[in-house]
């Protein structure tokens, strides 16, 4: 029998990495073997969000992953490897998920700007795509979206 561990999406913005999330992913290594990928949306700012969203941002995201994998990694008791996403964060996930067949996402919620995301209801969107979410909010505590 050939066991696999879990793959396991971590999605964040492009701002340092809290406690509640490393805490979160440090529980989920606890409970069974997993690998971690990071994603990081290349979400642009100010008015080239609305101008254009594609040709920016990425190069924070890019900084802020390079930054956040040896954090995750030592939350995650493994190596992590990162990914840059698109500026959409739920084409972004889409993206990854349908690429890498990830077995679980841990969506960060914590940050101002992804308050913008729930809005959105980003977690119920990545459900309905049949993978099991779990959120990361403010109180830093993991709770199933």
């Amino acid at each position: 029998m050939n066991f696999q561990p879990t793959r396991i999406l971590v999605v964040a913005n492009d701002s340092h990495l809290d406690r509640s999330l490393l805490s979160a992913v440090a529980h989920r290594a606890m409970e069974s073997p997993a690998d971690f990928t990071l994603l990081i949306p290349a979400v642009a700012h100010g008015l080239h969000r609305v101008v254009d969203p594609e040709d920016y941002g990425s190069g924070d995201a890019e900084a802020a992953l390079n930054e956040a994998i040896p954090l995750m990694s030592v939350a995650a008791g493994a190596p992590v490897t990162g990914v840059v996403g698109g500026h959409d964060p739920f084409a972004a996930v889409w993206d990854a998920l349908n690429f890498g067949a990830y077995d679980e996402v841990i969506l960060a919620t914590r940050s101002s700007r992804f308050m913008r995301w729930l809005r959105l209801d980003l977690a119920r969107r990545v459900m309905a795509l049949g993978v099991p979410v779990t959120a990361v909010g403010a109180g830093g505590l993991p709770q199933p979206a």
